[in-house]
């Protein structure tokens, strides 16, 4: 890749290395949304190895300074939920659009990767489809596991049913091949039986 995409990720991993929360991983403690992006990244790699530089760019910043907009900053009910995730899009276009300036991208690919970033589209753009797939993927094989110890079983069907829409077949046949545990494959294969 060339320079300005190296700057980039540089740059981008560098404002994640502030993240206050610190996750433990095989025994190593990363700032969580550096990890993350990480974990993005080598999925995309996996899951579409030939993706455009404008969506490696989305990937990799898709969380960039995640912590600044908490979600208990927002009502805890479904409209705050949505608030957020729609406030968080903007922040993260505007964050990345900052870095991608300064290393000197264009205009076009600074508008497509906040494009991206914004879920624009999705089920009609081929590279927003291609992010949410990597999204739910990395949710799923990373996070869905914590995650499920907060929530009924119920509650955690309802999620893995919305997770599965939002994906393309492929991204759910991606999901079907992802090592999980016995309980995570029985909440999924429930979901997807109801």
């Amino acid at each position: 890749m060339n320079r300005k995409f190296e700057k980039a990720i540089h740059l981008f991993d560098q404002a994640n290395r502030n993240d206050p929360t610190v996750e433990v991983w095989e025994g190593l403690s990363f700032p969580k949304e550096l990890l993350y992006a990480q974990r993005m990244t080598e999925r995309l790699a996996q899951f579409a190895p030939d993706a455009s530089e404008a969506l490696q760019l989305a990937v990799r910043c898709q969380h960039i300074c995640r912590w600044q907009i908490p979600r208990d900053s927002y009502e805890m009910n479904r409209k705050g939920y949505l608030t957020w995730r729609r406030d968080l899009g903007k922040f993260h276009a505007n964050k990345a659009a900052e870095i991608l300036s300064v290393v000197g991208y264009e205009e076009a690919t600074i508008e497509r990767v906040g494009f991206l970033l914004q879920k624009k589209q999705l089920k009609k753009d081929v590279e927003t489809q291609v992010l949410e797939d990597v999204i739910c993927l990395v949710f799923l094989e990373f996070y869905f596991e914590k995650f499920s110890e907060k929530y009924p079983a119920q509650k955690l069907i309802e999620i893995l049913q919305k997770t599965w829409t939002k994906m393309s077949v492929k991204g759910q046949q991606a999901a079907l091949e992802l090592s999980l545990s016995k309980e995570s494959l029985a909440l999924i294969s429930k979901a997807l039986k109801d």
